[in-house]
């Protein structure tokens, strides 16, 4: 809703400027969509290599505790 909101000030304020940003939104969405979705994997892999790293001393501590 702020978006919008921000975007109606933009169009009174300057409307030539408004209508570029929403032609030009999807097309910049659409070329950093390849940067998310790498930054989904890496997050990912450092999730796997955190639970790798933790899991002895998960199984060690579920051990002591019986």
């Amino acid at each position: 809703m702020l978006k919008f909101l921000m975007w109606c000030i933009l169009f009174v304020v300057c409307w030539p400027l408004a209508l570029l940003a929403l032609v030009l939104y999807p097309i910049v969405w659409l070329l950093l969509l390849p940067f998310r979705i790498v930054g989904i994997a890496v997050d990912g892999v450092f999730e796997l290599l955190h639970a790798v790293l933790t899991l002895p001393a998960r199984v060690l501590r579920f051990g002591a505790a019986r």
